[in-house]
């Protein structure tokens, strides 16, 4: 009844499922796991964000990286920018989320010596890429900046390609590590997202606030693999199904045609021996008949 299941298609088509299933199975897991990264992470960003602002050598040190913990602190730190030390970050998007530019990206020394990276915000790129970009002086003297406390960037956590050979003071990736080999001086690990002062004019344009309340479309993707994982061994029942019964259908219309063929040959028969008999009768009539007598 079932032997067409162990044909060439149906062998194939079985191990096809058995490979899908644990692999839309797996790809749902991964998504649930995403899922719970983004949530972890809203609740870090929230908890983060609402604490006390604390002095940023609390948090950071030379050499040191920024534990996840710590990420998105608020911290204070009151120095002097080292202007000579100014980069720009390329290929930085602004809030509105569609405009390219870069982040301006200053040392700030602290009254002990050490410095620490500030993100002051966000300029266009013009039309010239080679130059150094028109970026409002930072202030003159003593400042005290506020801001997200953020962890160094690198190309295995960002995805972003640290490229050789670019035009003077532009870089990649916002790294302590770097900038200290640049300065000279020893930079605290990490570096800070400026939120205050606000700049003139807005100019360069502060970072917005970090998105924690949306958590995307993981946990739905989840589920729709879990689904898809679920409608394999459905679909291959139902063309288990089908196959059987176009099979037994096939059959019973054979079988039919055979006795439908069988009974009309039968009928042939009798009706092609019908007229010998009566040939057979009309010759034995015949025979019996008398002679006609002379006159």
């Amino acid at each position: 009844m079932y032997r067409f299941l162990l044909s060439r298609q149906w062998v194939i088509l079985t191990l096809v499922g058995l490979v899908l299933i644990p692999v839309m199975v797996k790809l749902g897991y991964w998504q649930f796991h995403r899922h719970q990264h983004k949530v972890a992470q809203n609740a870090l960003i929230a908890r983060s964000l609402a604490d006390d602002p604390v002095p940023v050598t609390t948090l950071a040190a030379p050499g040191r990286e920024l534990p996840r913990r710590d990420m998105w602190r608020t911290v204070t730190a009151t120095g002097t920018y080292d202007t000579a030390h100014e980069v720009v970050v390329r290929q930085r998007i602004a809030a509105d989320e569609q405009s390219i530019g870069y982040y301006v990206l200053a040392p700030l020394v602290l009254g002990n010596g050490q410095a620490v990276l500030v993100n002051r915000g966000w300029v266009s790129a013009g039309n010239d890429l080679t130059r150094f970009p028109d970026v409002p002086a930072a202030p003159r003297g003593k400042v005290t900046v506020t801001g997200r406390m953020m962890a160094d960037e690198t190309t295995a956590a960002s995805g972003i390609k640290d490229t050789k050979g670019l035009p003077a003071r532009q870089v990649m990736l916002i790294n302590s590590t770097e900038q200290a080999k640049r300065t000279g001086r020893p930079m605290l690990g990490g570096y800070i997202e400026q939120t205050a002062p606000k700049p003139a004019h807005n100019t360069p344009e502060l970072v917005a606030e970090p998105d924690h309340d949306s958590i995307g479309p993981h946990m739905a993707y989840a589920i729709q693999w879990w689904l898809f994982a679920a409608a394999v061994p459905v679909g291959w029942l139902v063309l288990v199904r089908r196959e059987r019964r176009d099979r037994a259908t096939a059959a019973k219309e054979a079988q039919e045609a055979r006795e439908a063929g069988a009974t009309a040959a039968a009928g042939d028969g009798g009706r092609t021996a019908e007229p010998a008999g009566s040939g057979e009768t009309e010759a034995a009539g015949d025979e019996a008949a008398p002679a006609p007598a002379n006159p």
